[in-house]
């Protein structure tokens, strides 16, 4: 790549992120221009397009699959009897809702992805808050804030940690040994946050109507077989890549989605072409679209550049390096979508590793899995800083722009500044906990 590719490059990445945050064009449509400007120009071809389509093809199978399964779950009613339970739990206090929120989400995403959690719960919340006569923008931006952080609790919780995590051949029990009390604590941190962040809501008090009767299922038969793909799905997630035939989370997701849509199709609830229509492509094609343009940036070599800093600023110095990657990825995720920056620094990671000679140069294989226990830190805190890093800003995760996507569709879009206020001090604070994380999980691993 030429010198002026590279300042093509930066710049077109540049005006794309700067495009989004002063909510100039639609995130997506920005996305995929960008994306096509540069291949009109012949900075990315055909084999970047691969490269990029083998990178993304993982975290968007996570997301399509969910989404099927979330949007077949919709039609069977199961959402209307749950909410109900929701909002009872409440009491109609604010309070004890914004709490229940932080209970209902973090244990499903621990075992679903984030973005999928988002999907399956919006009905709920929005139910909830209309009948307390509240706002459903920030419970909604606050779901989207909590499915990442719990995202942490287990490897396949968020698309961020999962390519961490897949990059160096975790399991799934590795995972919740060395990785999950940090998820939990990055989870806690944001309760007392809340009297402060919304306040409002959080004194919020109202009287609930009088109790009626539940509904009941109308098609109880073809809910109990929805949810038997949701159970099969959350089984496979912990127990696939154990099998013989290994199966990877977002071959999981897939084929939950085709069981799904045959359950759908089956009952004659809806027809097929429904479904897929309500998938939300405009965010796989806005993440598709980042993927190629961090293919970009790493042809301008500017990851190996980073790494080469990394190694003659800091040497053999891995925990300090993992903090630098905390809040640096951290940073990035906030900029730009995690998902791709935990791709793309995966390469600058493993190349620092042989820089320094922690491993050999067989590392930077797809298939070595021999990382000492003292370069785990240097791995978790990407995990941490890509993750909790999407927390920041509209456009850091995935689960942001579904559940703006949400609130888009409602009538009341979350603005970039709005989930910059809430995002942000949450962010840093979690970074800070999550430091502290990393230096005891060092300290355990020497």
């Amino acid at each position: 790549m030429s010198q002026l590719q590279i300042y093509i490059t930066v710049a077109v990445f540049a005006a794309v992120i700067l495009l989004i945050a002063f909510d100039v064009i639609d995130m997506a449509v920005a996305a995929l221009t960008g994306t096509c400007i540069l291949i009109a120009l012949g900075i990315l071809d055909e084999n970047d397009l691969l490269g990029a389509s083998r990178a993304a093809a993982g975290p968007l199978g996570l997301l399509f699959g969910g989404m099927v399964v979330a949007r077949i779950l919709a039609t069977t009613g199961v959402f209307d009897l749950i909410g109900d339970a929701c909002l009872r739990v409440t009491g109609g206090s604010g309070t004890r809702f914004l709490l229940m929120l932080i209970a209902l989400v973090a244990p499903i995403c621990a075992v679903l992805p984030n973005a999928t959690t988002v999907i399956l719960l919006a009905p709920i919340i929005i139910r909830v808050c209309t009948a307390l006569e509240a706002d459903y923008v920030r419970p909604m931006l606050l779901m989207a804030i909590i499915s990442n952080s719990a995202g942490l609790l287990t490897l396949v919780g968020d698309p961020a940690t999962f390519l961490v995590g897949s990059a160096i051949g975790m399991t799934f029990g590795e995972y919740l040994r060395r990785v999950s009390l940090g998820g939990l604590i990055a989870v806690l941190v944001i309760v007392p946050l809340l009297p402060i962040l919304m306040r409002d809501l959080w004194k919020l008090r109202r009287t609930l109507p009088p109790r009626v009767p539940a509904k009941r299922l109308e098609r109880p038969v073809y809910a109990a077989l929805a949810g038997a793909v949701l159970v099969l799905m959350v089984a496979l997630f912990v127990v696939g890549e154990d099998l013989p035939s290994r199966i990877v989370p977002p071959a999981v997701a897939l084929i939950a989605s085709a069981l799904a849509l045959l359950v759908g199709f089956a009952a004659r609830v809806e027809p097929t072409e429904n479904v897929l229509r309500d998938v939300d492509w405009k965010t796989l094609l806005f993440l598709a679209s980042i993927f190629c343009l961090v293919q970009a940036m790493a042809k301008t070599r500017l990851l190996q550049i980073l790494a080469l800093t990394l190694y003659q600023v800091f040497g053999r110095e891995l925990t300090v390096v993992a903090l630098v990657l905390l809040a640096g990825i951290g940073l990035l995720s906030s900029l730009f979508a995690n998902i791709p920056v935990a791709a793309a620094s995966i390469v600058m990671v493993k190349g620092y590793l042989v820089m320094a000679e922690v491993v050999p140069e067989t590392a930077l294989s797809a298939g070595f899995t021999q990382w000492p226990a003292a370069s785990i830190p240097v791995f978790v805190g990407m995990m941490f800083g890509a993750t909790l890093g999407g927390n920041a800003t509209l456009v850091g995760a995935a689960a942001n722009i579904v559940a703006s996507g949400i609130c888009a569709r409602q009538g009341t879009p979350i603005t970039f500044g709005k989930f910059l206020r809430y995002g942000l001090p949450i962010t840093v604070v979690q970074l800070a906990a999550s430091a502290v994380y990393l230096l005891v999980l060092t300290r355990l691993l020497r």
